[in-house]
């Protein structure tokens, strides 16, 4: 049996067609968003901050699928799906309510997330869903919107969906927001492995908490000489607050990694490795306590 979908028309504005299955599901991984360097500039006048970031994305992550329907609706489950409202106040709802104005739909989706990543743990989360959800209802929909023009849709509801939509290798400048993309030969399908001690920390008590000093800019060129070169400015304030970042991190060197550091604003750290072997053996010393995933760069 046939429904009724929208598809854009020449002006843009949306229009029916019929013949798509009710059936149809499509689905979209958030990727999870890694720092390999962050790098904290200045302190701006509005209270957010100026960054230099190197944006890199691991192969896995949150799973997020949708359907066509009447309205939107949201559902939520996975390891980290309880206590997330499913509501217009997640992000999943905002996005998809944001895509629905500026593009003129009428259809509806089911939308479900599966949460397979801490919360509040420096890797994208709520960013990363949100530009998964408008990949995926771009499919859906059959919007034809460009990377680009959802990122800049997108651009006001946080300062790492931009970086997201794409989720390539890129340099992140101004809050976040302004996009560099880079060679990834250097990086491309390293080892990666995720460890968050289980504690959620506050992005804005951690900037809140930075001392005011410029440190230096992110080095430019290959990503990889600038990710070993480079730091995390937030990385000594968070481990003050949580110490097992701290633990962490050290379990993590004496695995000999390639490089490691915490991501974001913590509490999650990662660690990148030459091969499986080597990121199973470190994997095997960690606190069965703290949450790990092991997989590869996109």
């Amino acid at each position: 049996m046939g429904l009724t979908t929208p598809i854009c028309n020449q002006g843009g504005a949306l229009v029916a067609t019929r013949g798509l299955r009710s059936d149809v599901e499509y689905s979209e991984t958030a990727f999870a968003k890694i720092n390999l360097a962050l790098h904290v500039r200045k302190r701006r006048v509005d209270g957010y901050h100026d960054i230099e970031t190197l944006f890199a994305f691991v192969q896995d992550g949150d799973v997020l699928s949708a359907s066509f329907a009447d309205t939107l609706s949201l559902e939520i489950d996975g390891p980290f799906g309880a206590g997330l409202k499913a509501d217009e106040s997640n992000l999943v709802l905002t996005t998809a309510l944001s895509l629905k104005a500026h593009f003129g739909v009428t259809q509806g989706a089911a939308i479900r997330l599966d949460k397979r990543l801490p919360i509040a743990s420096g890797i994208g989360g709520g960013s990363a869903d949100a530009a998964a959800t408008a990949r995926l209802l771009n499919k859906l929909w059959g919007l034809g919107a460009s990377e680009q023009v959802m990122a800049d849709i997108l651009a006001p509801l946080g300062a790492d969906i931009p970086a997201c939509v794409f989720s390539r290798p890129s340099f992140g400048s101004g809050t976040g927001t302004a996009l560099a993309f880079l060679d990834d030969s250097n990086i491309a399908a390293r080892h990666v492995l995720l460890v968050n001690p289980l504690q959620s920390i506050s992005t804005a008590a951690i900037f809140k908490a930075w001392n005011g000093v410029d440190s230096g800019a992110v080095d430019r060129g290959d990503i990889w000489d600038a990710a070993v070169a480079g730091r995390n400015d937030l990385q000594p304030i968070a481990s003050v607050i949580r110490p097992a970042i701290t633990d962490i991190l050290t379990r993590l060197s004496q695995a000999n990694p390639a490089m490691s550091r915490m991501s974001g604003s913590g509490a999650t750290c990662f660690a990148l490795f030459a091969d499986v072997t080597s990121l199973e053996a470190a994997r095997a010393t960690l606190d069965p306590h703290w949450w790990s995933m092991a997989s590869m760069l996109r």
